[in-house]
């Protein structure tokens, strides 16, 4: 079983950053691909960010140049720095671990709320 907690979420003005934090229970960076996602009101859960075990970096157009997904393999914890952050960044933000055999199984933390907002 796979424990993941996220932190760092909160309030910010547009053009802000934020870093947000994912814990693992344990040395999991070499046998699960992770991820960042999020969903807001009335959009479909989108993934953000990933990557593999490999340190293969993934993101979607939308936040390419300005979040940047990492990995603290000493600490079990993963990164989402969010730069030039804007409104429709607004979201509650969720990370998780998966085999890349099942994409879309795997574990997931219980999310932060990133509001971007003036």
């Amino acid at each position: 079983q796979v424990q993941l907690v996220e932190s760092g979420g909160g309030l910010v003005q547009p053009g802000g950053s934020l870093r947000l934090s994912c814990a693992a229970s344990g040395s999991i960076f070499s046998i699960y691909y992770m991820g960042w996602y999020r969903q807001s009101p009335g959009k479909q859960h989108e993934r953000v960010a990933t990557v593999s075990t490999d340190g293969i970096t993934n993101y979607i157009e939308s936040v390419k140049g300005r979040f940047t997904i990492s990995r603290d393999i000493a600490k079990n914890t993963m990164y989402l720095q969010m730069n030039s952050l804007k409104p429709e960044d607004t979201a509650v933000y969720y990370c998780k671990a998966y085999r890349a055999s099942n994409p879309y199984g795997g574990y997931w933390g219980q999310g932060t709320q990133v509001t971007v907002s003036s």
